[in-house]
């Protein structure tokens, strides 16, 4: 078909050309939504840590529980996830 390739290149462009001036602002959004998450994250890891000792289990093994607790909040898992 002629013509085809090159209009869907334009088509490709224009949609470029459209998305192009609120990519600024869906960064910061995305940006302080996910600083958000942290953030609670952080929170949530510390409450589950504070708990984890009062039901006695010792200090050291808290920390390693909440690690893998807080794992799942780091972007490079969000990331290895997408590909």
């Amino acid at each position: 078909m002629p013509g085809g390739i090159e209009e869907e290149r334009a088509g490709n462009f224009k949609l470029f050309g459209i998305l192009l001036p609120s990519l600024p602002s869906l960064v910061l959004k995305l940006g302080s939504t996910f600083l958000q998450f942290k953030r609670e994250a952080k929170r949530g890891g510390r409450t589950f840590q504070k708990e984890l000792i009062e039901q006695g289990i010792d200090r050291e093994t808290a920390m390693e529980l909440t690690e893998l607790y807080l794992e799942s909040s780091k972007i490079k898992y969000y990331m290895d996830f997408l590909r």
